[in-house]
């Protein structure tokens, strides 16, 4: 499914997509821990990492990846994985399902969203 609309709003660090005239709005931070990269992902099971400190991380700028996908250039330096409209899609409808496993796995790892914070669990 191909976007009707694609917008990068710097300021407010979203991206809006509108898919079959449902718009959409991703933060940044979403679309940097979500990456469909090899360094958040791995190359295989079990081999991904987990992105922490990322709740300020703005877009610099989004580039066309030919008809299929997008490549988004992040302030942090990560500017690999490639966002097909599938994924982007995908990220759109089932936010809150994404958001909540990223959310339960920074818990379980004693991470942080906010950069320079350390968890620490007592027992």
């Amino acid at each position: 499914m191909t976007p009707d609309k694609i917008r990068l709003h710097k300021k407010s660090r979203q991206l809006e997509l509108v898919f079959a005239g449902q718009p959409y709005r991703l933060d940044a931070e979403y679309l940097r821990v979500l990456s469909p990269s090899a360094e958040v992902r791995g190359h295989g099971a079990g081999q991904g990492t987990l992105p922490h400190g990322k709740q300020e991380v703005g877009i610099d700028t989004i580039e066309a990846a030919g008809n299929y996908a997008l490549k988004i250039v992040f302030d942090d330096g990560h500017d690999s994985g490639i966002y097909t409209w599938d994924y982007l899609h995908d990220l759109c409808v089932n936010y809150e399902a994404h958001w909540q496993e990223y959310l339960d796995a920074l818990h379980e790892a004693g991470k942080s969203r906010a950069p320079d914070t350390q968890v620490v669990k007592l027992m």
